[in-house]
């Protein structure tokens, strides 16, 4: 079996759809020259537009053409010049061709590598170019013994090439220092791997944008901020004016950039220029840049700032997943909002508090970390809210080390009962049952307005109208909230303890008026606490018990 036209392009597709399924992967890998965790996305974006070809009768010259040609206007980044410069070169040695055998593809992979070397300054071993010229070399040494069979010809260079980016730590002590291999080369494989599976009639197709995967990732608080020589990262592309049309009429221009920063890759078109640089001086570069045509394109990024704000992110997500070893046998974990309701399940021996709630519901990971933080054996989690205990329940299921139990609280008048019935003489479990107990016995009232017309548990409610409910139903609706919990208190029998936290937009004064409401409609022995607690969306939470 030889390598026709349509053969190079599809396995050109299953290549990029690889590549597009691992990118986050190869980002996360990414840590040379500096730390701004985008090879993936550089690289995805640099061969996604090859799909746009479609299925032609194109020969192989003409389909590795226009791969190149693609390649070529869409590369982004370090890593997306120097592989679309490798797509060049490639295209060179297939021209005027139809199909190709092993021989064939060892030459044009050879050309591809010697395009890539060409156009970067100084290149650096033990990076994606190394993995390329190995590769390479390999194919050039063996392709004879191949002949037609180009499934075995790759999966020859395939192997070659994993064992060559396992190897580029040892080549690079930056990578060897934040334990990765070097991304762009972990691309390059990934591409192999997509036109070997083409090869095999197994074309990778793109995965599900949704669906996700634990990576692993370079440690980029292993280097220093002051250690980034070259700030801006600048590309651009220029389109040529008319005396400079044609390949090797810009090298005084290619000489100029050298002496202005690192990890250049120019890239000299018949009727282009493409420029990548890390530079201190993006405006020099671009002000020559404009001699030899107009800008087509331009993006500059300061590295300096990438990569401050990629190690405090670092620290916030080494911070998070830190364990706190157990210091006493029970701990607590509470989500709420207002500061005043905050300071409650605090005073409670609440140890963190996760601030959300309505409209506001935390992540799974919100909750671990904050599980992981409470020093105890057994961690009890208030999620006081209905669509917090599913992932409450998540975080949970997570955690090895510790004793978890979530509480079906489903509002902020049921957690507080519960910790009020608290024992900490009792076993887990005893605990357990008495807290369930106790968010049986509590009712829990709130009122907020209707932002839109709608019909809401039987009740036809107009925009701005106040809506009183009761665990979480709605059971009055009035034109003022006072009219609503007096609607709702009439009548209510057996209670003996009442607490009213009241919003961040309601004042001490309105307060007082609901305080008066329950104390004229409840027993005259009710014990009435009123709490400014600060939170949003409710203006009034009231828990009777």
């Amino acid at each position: 079996m030889k390598i026709n036209g349509l053969a190079f392009y599809k396995m050109a597709v299953s290549a990029a759809n690889n590549l597009d399924n691992n990118k986050v992967a190869v980002n996360n890998m990414n840590v040379f020259p500096v730390p701004d965790g985008d090879t993936g996305i550089n690289m995805t974006l640099t061969v996604s537009t090859v799909s746009t070809i479609g299925e032609t009768e194109l020969t192989l010259a003409e389909y590795s053409k226009k791969v190149a040609d693609l390649t070529l206007r869409s590369a982004r980044g370090n890593s997306g010049a120097i592989l679309s410069l490798f797509f060049r070169g490639m295209a060179k040695g297939f021209v005027d061709k139809t199909e190709a055998d092993a021989n064939d593809f060892a030459a044009a992979l050879d050309l591809g590598t010697k395009e890539a070397y060409k156009a970067v300054m100084n290149p650096t071993e033990g990076t994606i170019l190394t993995v390329m010229r190995t590769t390479s070399e390999e194919a050039l040494a063996h392709a004879a013994e191949y002949g037609d069979d180009v499934v075995g010809f790759f999966t020859k260079i395939l192997a070659v090439a994993e064992a060559e980016l396992a190897r580029t730590p040892e080549i690079l002590p930056v990578l060897r220092q934040a334990h990765v291999v070097d991304a762009g080369g972990y691309g390059f494989v990934i591409i192999l791997a997509g036109m070997l599976a083409s090869l095999k009639g197994e074309d990778i197709v793109a995965a599900d944008p949704t669906s996700s995967a634990t990576v692993t990732e370079a440690d980029f608080s292993q280097f220093a901020t002051e250690d980034v020589l070259f700030a801006y990262c600048t590309e651009f592309i220029v389109n040529k004016s008319e005396a400079y049309l044609g390949e090797g009429k810009v090298s005084e221009f290619y000489r100029y950039i050298s002496d202005l920063g690192d990890s250049i890759v120019f890239v000299d078109d018949e009727s282009i220029i493409k420029v990548h640089i890390h530079t201190n001086h993006p405006g020099k570069v671009l002000e020559k840049a404009i001699k030899h045509g107009d800008l087509a394109t331009v993006k500059i990024e300061n590295m300096k700032i990438q990569h401050s704000n990629k190690v405090v992110e670092e620290k916030e997500i080494r911070a998070a997943e830190e364990i706190a070893a157990p210091v006493k046998p029970y701990g607590f974990v509470a989500v709420c909002m207002g500061e005043g309701i905050t300071n409650t399940f605090k005073d409670l021996g609440v140890d963190q508090v996760i601030f959300g709630g309505q409209t506001m519901n935390p992540s799974t990971q919100d909750i671990l970390t904050a599980i992981n933080k409470t020093p105890a054996e057994t961690v009890y989690v208030f999620p006081n809210n209905k669509n917090i205990i599913l992932v409450a329940n998540q975080a949970a299921s997570l955690v090895q080390d510790k004793q978890i139990i979530v509480m079906q609280s489903r509002n902020i008048a049921q957690g507080v009962s519960a910790l009020l019935s608290f024992d900490e003489s009792a076993d887990a479990e005893t605990n357990r049952a008495t807290m369930e107990d106790a968010m049986g016995h509590v009712t829990c009232i709130s009122t907020t307005h209707a932002v839109r017309d709608a019909n809401v548990d039987g009740y036809d409610i107009r925009n701005g109208q106040a809506m009183g409910l009761v665990n979480e139903k709605v059971k009055a609706v009035a034109d003022t909230r006072e009219e609503c919990i007096e609607t709702l208190v009439k009548g209510m029998e057996h209670i003996s303890f009442a607490t009213i936290f009241f919003g961040k937009d309601v004042t001490e004064a309105d307060a007082e008026v609901i305080h008066g409401i329950l104390s004229d409609n409840l027993s005259d022995d009710v014990d009435i606490v009123v709490i400014n607690g600060g939170q949003a969306v409710y203006e009034y939470i009231i828990s009777l018990e």
